[in-house]
């Protein structure tokens, strides 16, 4: 009795890390990412508020849990902005 509930225990696991290992490895699963993997980018586009556009290689960049706003480093200024007004490139 033992025996059966240990391998359907240990089948049970195996069908668990298969599926979760398909849905992560699934890029087009309702078009999103399970786990990006994408954390350096080359070049940044940002419109601000006044209309003038900023365009400039990324020296670093963060985004924020709790809101929609990203900070982004171009030429030694730092620019905090809506996640609707910039663009982040990975060439």
């Amino acid at each position: 009795m033992k025996k059966k509930i240990m391998i359907v225990t240990v089948l049970v696991i195996v069908v668990l890390l298969v599926a979760a290992v398909a849905f992560i490895i699934n890029d087009n699963f309702y078009n999103r990412t399970l786990i990006d993997l994408t954390y350096a980018y080359d070049t940044a586009i940002i419109r601000l508020p006044d209309g003038q556009i900023v365009k400039g290689d990324v020296e670093s960049w963060t985004d924020y849990n709790d809101g929609d706003q990203i900070q982004v480093k171009i030429d030694g200024k730092v620019y905090l902005v809506h996640s609707a007004n910039v663009v982040l490139i990975k060439e």
